[in-house]
């Protein structure tokens, strides 16, 4: 995969949780910003490395949104 195409998704993906008003299921992702599942999935990877996004694990569902740092509240 591109990078430049990673880093786009990476993009949406920010932007989604920007407008979130809650934590996403980590499942949702890829449905709610229209990616493949791959794609979104290196998506949230290249945002969890620049630490743009946080992970909460509730039971057996992880959660995803951005970090406080990132929040334009």
């Amino acid at each position: 995969m591109a990078p430049e195409k990673i880093g786009q998704a990476a993009g949406q993906i920010w932007h989604m949780l920007s407008t979130a008003s809650e934590q996403v299921n980590i499942a949702d992702v890829a449905k709610k910003t229209k990616l493949t599942t791959p794609l979104a999935y290196q998506g949230l990877g290249w945002l969890a490395r620049e630490g743009k996004i946080e992970y909460e694990q509730k039971g057996r569902t992880i959660y995803v949104s951005l970090a406080p740092s990132e929040c334009i509240c």
